[in-house]
């Protein structure tokens, strides 16, 4: 009985200890992360247009802050993926200046998991929208 009690006591301080390191460790922003290594370039860090790619440009690159303004204080999480992903972009559109982070993450997939089973896209939609989620926090309207 004595033992039973002794292992519970013990049981239950290394959860309190093991939840407290838990709650102690900093968030992980994968969105941000993300975003500052593969948009602020282009679009800067405050996603205002004004990176350090802008002027190297052919196009402006458009304010990513206010793409709910612009679309009647919405923000359209679908055409927001299908423009990062841009696998499916109508070719009647053109080309573009933004690199097609779909296919490129895709191929980053492809390495990352090779010798082990996965389920393919999963890797590609988590980036993707992390990246939104955090596109979505840089808005001016809410």
């Amino acid at each position: 009985m004595k033992l039973k009690r002794m292992a519970t006591a013990l049981l239950a301080v290394l959860a309190v200890v093991f939840t407290s390191a838990a709650i102690a460790q900093p968030r992980i922003e994968l969105g941000k992360r993300e975003y500052m290594s593969k948009c602020a370039v282009c679009h800067g860090t405050t996603g205002k247009g004004d990176g350090s790619y802008f002027e190297l440009l052919k196009t402006r690159v458009p304010d990513i802050t206010t793409i709910s303004e612009r679309n009647n204080r919405v923000f359209p999480v679908d055409r927001v993926y299908q423009m990062i992903d841009g696998r499916d972009m109508p070719k009647a559109h053109g080309t573009r200046e933004m690199p097609i982070w779909g296919r490129d993450y895709s191929i980053e997939e492809a390495k990352y998991y090779a010798d082990s089973p996965y389920e393919p896209g999963v890797y590609v939609r988590v980036r993707i929208l992390s990246l939104i989620d955090y596109i979505y926090s840089l808005q001016n309207v809410r």
